[in-house]
């Protein structure tokens, strides 16, 4: 059985611990895991104890295990460069899925709005009424995601600092206010508080 008790110690003298007791406090590992770590049987600790220990200890992971001589530092970078680059290709692979289904939703408004927004531009007069039908697709998305409105605009409302935003003047909790801007929550967590005037 291998025998690491002198390097670990030597990592203590270099970190100020005297005891195993102070080292264990500093990375939060159990006796039974560090006795493991002595012994070198670290295929018998788990990756996230060993990442705590080397955190405690201020150490990267590659430096950890180079110094119990059990995998060549470079195969570690090796295989961390392949995980991180995995990471990175998920991350697309979900962007692009997300940004494809976000699409799919849009795809109505994104093929009216512009024809849409110039025959408003050519006609001022035209009532504004006949562009909201083409906003259903976002709100439609905004549902998917969700997202609601806390408030309707124009309605008037008991005061909540918590939920509402005051535009000017003053207004005590309970007193009647008129909801100016809608705000926003995602399932229970507010996003945006509306905001609101006193009536």
């Amino acid at each position: 059985m291998s025998d690491y008790t002198p390097q670990i110690r030597e990592l203590m003298r270099s970190r100020n611990l005297t005891t195993f007791r102070e080292l264990r406090d500093r990375t939060g590992i159990s006796e039974k895991q560090l006795l493991r770590l002595r012994r070198g049987q670290l295929q018998q600790l788990r990756l996230e104890t060993l990442t705590q220990f080397a955190a405690g200890l201020e150490l990267s992971l590659t430096d950890l295990l180079s110094m119990f001589d059990l995998v060549p530092p470079n195969a570690i970078q090796k295989e961390y460069d392949r995980l991180q680059t995995q990471l990175i290709e998920q991350r697309e692979t979900l962007l692009q899925e997300f940004q494809q289904s976000s699409l799919q939703t849009l795809e109505p408004w994104l093929l009216q709005w512009s024809a849409a927004a110039y025959a408003a531009q050519q006609n001022p007069q035209a009532p504004a009424v006949k562009l909201l039908p083409l906003v259903r697709p976002i709100e439609q998305l905004l549902q998917q995601w969700g997202i609601e409105q806390t408030a309707i605009v124009g309605s008037e409302v008991p005061y909540d600092p918590q939920q509402h935003q005051l535009m000017g003047g003053a207004a005590e909790p309970g007193d009647l206010v008129r909801v100016r801007y809608a705000g926003y929550q995602q399932y229970d967590r507010l996003l945006y508080r509306a905001k609101v005037s006193p009536v």
